[in-house]
């Protein structure tokens, strides 16, 4: 993994500057990249890029070019099925300069364009320059793995594997998106493109940019996950066929994934995902040295040390234990915000910090991670919900005005997704400041689309669900601020097995009732695990990954939280009521009080962390 950033200019060529100017914006990625850092200014372009090594050690520093050197090519990521791509690629007669797995990417744009995109098995966000057409070309992967931000000023387009690097630059603009922040609450997090900055977008996952010479921007779509419409004409397997078919490809997608010239760990929770990762490791490599990450909670409760020694035991692997206690929540709070640049509405950000400390500490750069197949196979309560809802009649009470909402928002009224959004909005308005109150129809993100509502229509419930969690949840929180933002703070990069492209589509084409059934979540997948973990493991209900609220911060009287819960300094950001902050925290602080995460919302920790970021950033 590493950093890349740049700019290209539209009305005049690079200056001295210039170089300056991308030297500092490539400073503010040094933890993506401590290895080695480089840039590139020539002609109108401007190039930067921080190295994390892992494929390639001694000869695998960007930029890359061509043969001619007619394409110059920086890339944040892995291609993990380089190899055989790369033998393609010499039998067609192209020559490789370094022993970098991005290499090919040069060569298959030379070969097919932009087309090449869908021949990738990988995890990438890079910036491909065509000097004989003058275009840039900027891609994010299929599952959106790797972060890709950008804006368009009048005389040029500026990008940046994370935004504090954009904003090193001169003409980069600095403003809260309060559509952004409405996402925020309402949502699990930020949905790109949208950010925290107004004009500075995320590329959304499976799309690419095309900047012409002349300073036009192009946006293409080339993947996005697809679920058959329901009542398709697809042939159905037997049961046993899909355990087959999964477990080959779940197989398959290790084998790439251990793919690394530098040791490669896990994180184990001592859930059903992790523990089947682990398993097949060692599987796949039975003489392999295996460092498992785990954090452990000082409170009984939220413990799994159990589970995580019973898997990291039957595997032989080594296993680090962190513990975890809730100072660590107020003393890495605002280092958490500073590299995941948003409001975050759950403390355990600082838990997979302090988890990515845990591995760079004992030198491991890489980490696989079990995130991605709740979104696939149903593993969250609301599947569950669904059913129920469907067995009961279909639908959800709501008024005829949430229904039209719905139906605005999903194009289906009946589709309940979380909350009752004409009841939140409520919710909002009261916790927002009058001048926003006085907007309010303006930032309202449900006024704004969230998701293509062509991929869910006439679908399956549960796919529709899975689509939305899959965009919503997945690709810009738990694989985004809580993955890779929170990893590559400590030089860390985390690979996702379950997130393969051929595993997930392979996944869209298994019956929903084999994901959800019975009302065992994950049904399938459990089936495949029956094979290789622990039964206990495969049989224990599942245990969300939770640390304390804004209660908890508040009840410890931390100063720093005082101040930015303050009704001076709520007043003065302008964002949210003061008089309203003060009544919620009044509440918070009694004795005994907590927020019941997921089914309730912590919004004092969405002030409190939009307070870090605005005094950080704004």
């Amino acid at each position: 993994m590493c950093g890349i950033c740049g700019f290209i200019n539209f009305k005049r060529p690079a200056s001295g500057n210039d170089q300056a100017i991308v030297q500092h914006m490539n400073a503010q990625l040094i933890h993506r990249g401590p290895d080695a850092q480089d840039t590139l200014v020539s002609g109108n372009l401007a190039f930067g890029f921080s190295r994390l090594s892992i494929i390639g050690l001694e000869n695998g520093m960007q930029p890359i070019h061509n043969e001619d050197n007619s394409v110059v090519l920086i890339c944040n990521g892995e291609i993990f099925n380089y190899i055989e791509i790369r033998k393609e690629l010499m039998e067609k007669g192209h020559r490789f300069a370094t022993g970098s797995d991005v290499e090919v990417i040069v060569h298959l744009y030379e070969e097919y364009g932009m087309e090449f995109l869908n021949m990738l098995n990988g995890q990438f966000a890079f910036a491909l320059y065509d000097k004989k057409s003058g275009s840039l070309f900027c891609a994010r992967d299929h599952m959106g793995i790797i972060p890709f931000f950008y804006t368009k000023t009048g005389n040029s387009f500026i990008f940046g594997s994370e935004i504090k690097a954009i904003l090193k630059h001169p003409d980069a603009p600095r403003q809260v998106d309060f559509v952004g922040l409405d996402q925020v609450l309402t949502f699990a997090g930020l949905i790109s493109p949208r950010t925290m900055f107004r004009d500075i977008y995320s590329l959304e996952n499976g799309h690419y940019l095309e900047i012409g010479a002349s300073g036009s921007l192009t946006k293409h779509e080339y993947w996005d996950l697809v679920y058959p419409e329901q009542h398709a004409d697809i042939p159905v397997q037997h049961e046993a066929w899909y355990i087959d078919q999964l477990e080959s490809l779940f197989e398959a997608s290790l084998k790439l994934r251990l793919r690394s010239d530098v040791p490669v760990g896990l994180y184990l929770s001592g859930g059903l995902d992790s523990s089947m990762i682990l398993m097949k490791m060692r599987h796949l490599q039975p003489s392999m040295h295996i460092d498992a990450f785990s954090i452990d909670f000082v409170e009984s409760g939220l413990s799994e040390s159990m589970y995580q020694r019973l898997v990291a035991d039957r595997a032989n692997a080594r296993l680090s234990q962190k513990t975890f206690f809730y100072d660590d929540i107020s003393q890495r709070l605002k280092h958490a915000v500073y590299h995941c640049e948003c409001p975050v509405k759950e403390t355990y950000n600082t838990a997979s910090l302090s988890l990515s400390e845990a591995a760079g500490g004992a030198g491991v750069k890489v980490i696989l991670s079990g995130e991605g197949s709740d979104e696939l196979f149903a593993g969250y309560v609301g599947y569950r919900f669904d059913k129920m809802r469907q067995e009961n009649g279909g639908g959800s009470p709501a008024t005829m005005a949430e229904e039209r909402l719905r139906h605005h928002v999903w194009n289906d009224s009946n589709f309940f997704y979380e909350r009752d959004f004409l009841q939140f909005n409520k919710v909002k308005k009261q916790l927002y400041s009058e001048e926003l109150r006085a907007i309010f129809d303006d930032i309202d993100c449900l006024q704004h689309p969230v998701v293509n509502t062509d991929r869910i229509r006439n679908r399956d419930v549960l796919h529709k669900r899975a689509y939305i969690d899959y965009k919503l949840r997945l690709v810009d929180h738990l694989i985004s601020d809580h993955g890779d933002r929170m990893a590559l703070a400590n030089s860390v990069e985390v690979r996702y097995p379950f997130l393969d492209k051929d595993l997930v589509e392979f996944s869209t084409r298994i019956p929903a009732q084999l994901k959800l059934k019975d009302y065992t979540e994950k049904y399938i997948l459990k089936k495949m695990a029956e094979r290789f973990v622990p039964q206990k493991v495969v049989d224990r209900e599942k245990f969300g990954f939770v640390a304390p609220g804004s209660p908890y911060l508040i009840q410890r009287n931390i100063a720093y939280i005082n101040e930015l819960l303050s009704f001076e300094t709520i007043k003065r950001q302008g964002v949210f009521d003061p008089a309203e902050v003060q009544r919620l925290v009044n509440i918070y602080k009694q004795p005994g009080f907590y927020v019941n995460a997921p089914f309730e919302d912590d919004l004092l920790m969405t002030v409190i962390s939009f307070g870090i970021l605005h005094d950080l950033y704004f």
